[in-house]
C-alpha cells in the first residue's frame, strides 16, 4: 500500500467498493453465480495489496462513518449505502480480516452479512454462530466519542477488562464441558485489549492490579496476556503476532480446567502429591489447545512450557530444551509476576521490588535477565496506578514509569503531608531535584486507595 495519503484512500475507498459489491451480489445472486466468485477474487485482490503493507486489515464503523486501517474515508459511506447501517444494528463496528483469508471464506462470510436480518433479535445475536477463517467481527474497544476525556477513556477500559475476564469464563466453561474452549470469542477480546495496548498501555497495566480477588483464575488470565502483550510490543511486535502472543497468553492455563476443583480451589497451600497432580496443567493445556481450530500454534507451546525455566529446572520434568520460546519466556515472567502479588489465602501480595527480585534471582539462569530488565522497565518498582507515601509525607498516585529508575516514577500529589487533599494535584517527577542542593523525593511506602475514598486510576 503507497505512503501517499491521498493514494491511499483512494485505494481503501476502492477496497469498501469491492466489499459492498460482493455483498449486494451475494443478497441478488445464488452461491454458485459467476457474478460472486468475479467480485469476492475482485476483492481478494484488492485485500492481498493492503497485505503488503501489514497482515491483518481493520474496517471500522464509528457513528455510519467508515475507517480502513487508521484512515478515515468520508465517502464510503455512500459507496457502502444501508449495509453501514445494518451492520451497526447487528453490534458489528469492526471487521477485521487477516492475511492467508481464502476466497471460500469470503463468499461465506459475503453470504452471511447479506442474510443478516432487518431488525437486531434480543438475547443471542445473529453474528454468534460466525465461524470465518481469518475474519473477525465485533466492536470497537473504547468509544472514542463520549466527551468527557480522559474519564471515558478509563471506563472504555474498565469495560474492556471486565468483558476480557467475562470471555475467559466462557472460554474456560468451553473447554470444561466440551473440551475445547471457543476460540473466536477469545480472539475478539485479544484484538480489543491489543488495541489498548497500543492505545493507553499504562491505564490498561494499571487495571491488572486491580483485581477481584475472588475471581482469581480469569482476572489471572487476562492480566497476564495483557502484561505479556505489554512486554511484546515493547520489544516491538505489533499487528497479527502481538494478537497471537495475547491469545496464547490468555489460554496458558486452560489445562487446569482439566485439575480436580478441590486442588484447583483449594485454599490452604498443596501438598506435593496435590502439587504433582496440578503440575499436568501444562501437558493436558498443551493437548486440549492444539485440538482447537483457529488457535494459534504458539499457544500449545506456551502452555506446555510455561512454567519451564532457563536453567532447564521447573516442569514438566524431563523436558529440556536448547532455549525456550520467546512468547513463553515473557508469559512466564508476567505469570509469576501477577501471581506473586496477588493477595491470596494462603499467600501475602508481595509488593514489587520483591518480585523483581525473585525474577533476577540465581544470576538469570532462571529468566532471562535481559527481559527481565526490560520488564522492570515496563512496570517499575512502582506500577501506574500506585498510591504512595512519599518522603515529604506527601500521598501521590503514580502516574507514568520513568525507565532509566524505575524507582523514580513521575507522580501526581493528591494531599499534603498533613492529609490534607489539595485542590489542584500536582505532577512531579522524582528523578528530578527539587531544590540546589540536589535532593531527591522518593516513595516510602505503597497505601491502599480505599482508605482514602479515592480512584487511582482517574488520575492516570
Amino acid at each position: 500500500m503507497t505512503d501517499d495519503p491521498i493514494a491511499r484512500q483512494h485505494a481503501y475507498e476502492e477496497l469498501i467498493r469491492r466489499f459492498a459489491s460482493m455483498v449486494r451480489g451475494a443478497q441478488l445472486y445464488e452461491p454458485n453465480h459467476p457474478l460472486i466468485a468475479r467480485n469476492v477474487e475482485s476483492l481478494l485482490a484488492t485485500l492481498q495489496t493492503a497485505f503488503e503493507s501489514a497482515p491483518t486489515l481493520t474496517i471500522g464503523l464509528v457513528n455510519k462513518e467508515v475507517v480502513v486501517a487508521d484512515t478515515p474515508l468520508p465517502r464510503a459511506s455512500t459507496l457502502m449505502g444501508d449495509l453501514v447501517g445494518r451492520l451497526l444494528l447487528h453490534g458489528i463496528e469492526r471487521i477485521t480480516i487477516e492475511q492467508g483469508v481464502s476466497a471460500t471464506a469470503l463468499g461465506a462470510f459475503a453470504r452471511a452479512v447479506s442474510a443478516l436480518p432487518p431488525k437486531a433479535e434480543p438475547g443471542r445475536p445473529a453474528t454468534a454462530a460466525w465461524n470465518f477463517s481469518h475474519i473477525r467481527v465485533g466492536k470497537i474497544a473504547g468509544d472514542r466519542e463520549m466527551s468527557d476525556g480522559i474519564a471515558s477513556d478509563i471506563e472504555a477500559i474498565r469495560q474492556l477488562y471486565k468483558q476480557a475476564v467475562t470471555v475467559s469464563e466462557q472460554a474456560w466453561d468451553a473447554a470444561s464441558t466440551e473440551g475445547i474452549p471457543d476460540p473466536n470469542a477469545a480472539k475478539e477480546v485479544v484484538d480489543g485489549l491489543a488495541d489498548a495496548v497500543a492505545e493507553n498501555r499504562t491505564a490498561l497495566v494499571a487495571l491488572t492490579a486491580m483485581r477481584n480477588y475472588d475471581n482469581y483464575t480469569f482476572t489471572h488470565m487476562v492480566n497476564v496476556s495483557i502484561l505479556t502483550m505489554g512486554q511484546a510490543r515493547a520489544l516491538g511486535i505489533e499487528g497479527r503476532l502481538l494478537r497471537e502472543f495475547g491469545l496464547s497468553a490468555l489460554m496458558h492455563d486452560i489445562g487446569k480446567v482439566r485439575t480436580p476443583k478441590e486442588i484447583l480451589n483449594k485454599p490452604e497451600k498443596l501438598t506435593d502429591a496435590e502439587f504433582e497432580i496440578m503440575k499436568r496443567h501444562t501437558v493436558d493445556g498443551a493437548e486440549i489447545l492444539r485440538r482447537t481450530p483457529e488457535m494459534p500454534i504458539l499457544a500449545p507451546v506456551i502452555a506446555f512450557e510455561h512454567h519451564l525455566r532457563q536453567d532447564g529446572s521447573g516442569y514438566p520434568v524431563g523436558a529440556v530444551r536448547p532455549a525456550l520460546n520467546l512468547g513463553t519466556m515473557i508469559c512466564s515472567i508476567a505469570d509469576v509476576y501477577d501471581a506473586m502479588r496477588s493477595q491470596r489465602a494462603y499467600q501475602q501480595a508481595f509488593p514489587s521490588d520483591r518480585i523483581l527480585a525473585v525474577l533476577k534471582r540465581n544470576d538469570g539462569v532462571q529468566f532471562d535477565q535481559n527481559l527481565v530488565r526490560r520488564f522492570s522497565q515496563l512496570m517499575g518498582i512502582y506500577p501506574p496506578g500506585n498510591l504512595v507515601r512519599l518522603s515529604t509525607g506527601e500521598v501521590a498516585v503514580v502516574v507514568k514509569i520513568h525507565a532509566p529508575d524505575p524507582y523514580r516514577p513521575m507522580v501526581k500529589v493528591l494531599f499534603d503531608p498533613s492529609g490534607l487533599a489539595l485542590d489542584h494535584p500536582v505532577e512531579r517527577n522524582l528523578w528530578e531535584p527539587r531544590d540546589d542542593r540536589g535532593t531527591l523525593e522518593q516513595i516510602v511506602t505503597p497505601l491502599d486507595p480505599a482508605e482514602y475514598g479515592i480512584d487511582p486510576l482517574t488520575y492516570l
